[in-house]
């Protein structure tokens, strides 16, 4: 199938369309909940990190939580604007079954997938430069 190319769905397929969507609907959410809450990990772990140096040694100079509570903070509203994102598309598709035609959008993939990289990236040269 091609991007944009449409097919018809029968009559007797619409209620196995419309669950599927919702299937999908609530793997989107899955993904947005798991994005908020390693976001919220990654927030907390440079103040986590913080406060066992300071339990050591009380005379050591506090490091700072350094980019991590960014990241962190990126990630759980990624994690957020995902979840809008997933219902958007859920209300979509079901106008689409409701018409009759639905037809693929690699639109909401591509985003997940260049935001969710460049994350990947921003933690890895955080901790390249942090372990410095």
């Amino acid at each position: 199938m091609q991007p944009n190319e449409s097919h018809a769905v029968r009559e007797d397929k619409l209620a196995t369309e419309f669950l599927a969507n919702e299937r999908t609907f609530l793997a989107w959410v899955r993904t947005s909940i798991a994005v908020i809450s390693l976001g919220f990990v990654v927030a907390k772990f440079g103040l986590w990190l913080r406060e066992l140096a300071t339990h050591f040694d009380s005379q050591a100079e506090t490091p700072s939580t350094g980019s991590s509570s960014y990241i962190g903070v990126t990630m759980m509203m990624f994690g957020g604007l995902l979840a809008i994102l997933a219902a958007r598309r859920y209300h979509t598709v079901n106008l689409a079954i409701e018409r009759g035609n639905v037809s693929a959008d690699r639109g909401l993939v591509l985003l997940v997938t260049g935001v969710v990289t460049l994350l990947s990236l921003a933690m890895t040269a955080y901790l390249l430069f942090s372990a410095h």
